[in-house]
């Protein structure tokens, strides 16, 4: 921890956890530079958590759970980190999955504790290979050893008109595109799920993708997107009865959960991102309550679960902050419910051992 990181007393320090939603990678000094080159907000604001995060593997991971929350096990989710640098394409993303694999075998050991790190690993394939896709899928089950869950498309899903937000990476309406669908159909044959993260504005599509394929387990992540930057800056409040509206609307689909998390990235342009020193779990609740809440509400505890999304949330809080953050977030909660929330749901759609 730097010195402008708050510390605090661990809430509910008995309290189960899954943690839903990590990444792991190792950034060279050209992609650090890219980065912090970056022609999108999101990837400069950013940059410094990249910075001081480069190394982000098993010991990093492993060292913010072990900072008095009990986290049991973790997902992880594709960062695009240890592609294959050669070969097919669209195999190449087959490299992260043998890797997190590898982490995931590395903490079963129980060489290294009893964290079930990488237990649920979530990969990225090109679905708009459409039935072609299904090679890499099989490909990417079989690298990730009976841990692989699904498919996050992240880096070509989530997009808006304005292009200062993410930069050029993102495809316009690529939930509807048909070719995506003829590979995203492959998903629910197989026993996969979908992880979709992309923003506020695009939530609709999101819902008419789960209304089209109501057999297949989508995940919506961090949050369903809100917006405060860009195009978007100053008017998040005004925004909120929209993305409101679309989160309920999208709760009535039951193939559909939800990530609660993400709200330490610079995308929802809250005072705290960044903030020095950083904020409390107090704070933090205060901030992030109308989306936890409004998503608790529309989806249910048995739909809804807690994501570090770190090291990504780090430009917020701390790793035992952002806990703190949840459990306040969740303090009215039953037990049963709390169960759901924290360990419970995403064990069950992650299908992973308790």
């Amino acid at each position: 921890m730097t010195a402008q990181t708050l510390t605090e007393p661990i809430i509910e320090p008995d309290l189960p956890i899954v943690d839903a939603h990590h990444h792991l990678w190792f950034l060279g000094e050209g992609q650090l530079a890219a980065i912090e080159n970056s022609e999108a907000l999101v990837g400069r604001a950013l940059a410094p958590v990249f910075r001081n995060h480069a190394r982000y593997l098993l010991d990093e991971l492993l060292a913010d759970v072990a900072t008095g929350h009990s986290v049991c096990a973790t997902i992880f989710v594709d960062a695009h980190a240890m592609y294959r640098p050669r070969g097919p394409v669209a195999m190449r993303s087959v490299g992260e999955v043998e890797f997190a694999n590898g982490v995931a075998a590395m903490a079963a050991s129980d060489a290294f504790g009893t964290v079930k790190a990488c237990a649920g690993i979530v990969g990225n394939v090109d679905l708009r290979l459409g039935e072609a896709a299904e090679e890499v899928l099989d490909a990417h089950i079989q690298a990730g050893g009976g841990r692989y869950r699904g498919v996050r498309g992240a880096a070509i899903t989530a997009y808006d008109e304005d292009s200062s937000i993410l930069g050029q990476g993102g495809i316009p309406h690529l939930l509807l595109d048909p070719k995506f669908q003829l590979g995203f159909d492959l998903l629910g044959k197989l026993g996969l799920s979908y992880d979709a993260w992309l923003l506020e504005p695009q939530l609709p599509e999101l819902i008419s993708l789960a209304r089209v394929f109501p057999d297949t387990q989508i995940i919506l992540n961090h949050t369903g997107g809100p917006l405060g930057v860009g195009r978007y800056a100053g008017r998040r409040e005004e925004r909120f009865p929209l993305w409101r509206d679309n989160i309920r609307t999208l709760a009535t689909c039951q193939n559909v959960a939800v990530k609660l998390g993400g709200l330490g990235m610079p995308t929802p342009g809250f005072k705290t991102f960044m903030s020095t020193p950083q904020a409390s779990s107090a704070r933090l609740a205060e901030e992030w309550k109308p989306y936890i809440a409004t998503c608790i509400e529309s989806f249910g505890p048995d739909r809804c679960m807690f994501e570090s999304n770190f090291p990504v949330d780090a430009a917020s809080c701390s790793y035992p902050v952002l806990w703190n953050t949840f459990k306040r977030l969740a303090s009215g909660a039953s037990k049963e419910e709390k169960n759901s929330l924290f360990w419970g749901t995403a064990a069950r759609i992650y299908r992973i051992p308790t």
